[in-house]
């Protein structure tokens, strides 16, 4: 099949997920994760920082149990001052 517009991967919920998080502060890019989810239920790791050493980040691992939480928690990442960038 070939979909230029509008086509949307399968995803078959609940599934783990991963959100890159990027931004300049990692303490207050932690906080942002514990203010949005159990950090029980996750698993944070250290990403890449920029060459410059301005800019890092984390990869946040959590099993999302829907598309409506998958996006609500890209949206409250993408909402927070500390996160520059949600991939």
């Amino acid at each position: 099949m070939n979909c230029l517009n509008g086509c949307k991967p399968t995803i078959d919920y609940p599934c783990q997920w991963q959100y890159r998080l990027i931004g300049e502060d990692r303490a207050a890019i932690i906080e942002a994760i514990h203010a949005a989810v159990d950090a029980s239920l996750c698993v944070i790791s250290d990403g890449n920082a920029s060459s410059g050493g301005r800019y890092l980040s984390l990869n946040l691992d959590i099993r999302v149990s829907n598309e409506a939480e998958r996006l609500r928690l890209y949206q409250l990442f993408s909402d927070h001052p500390a996160i520059r960038v949600v991939l």
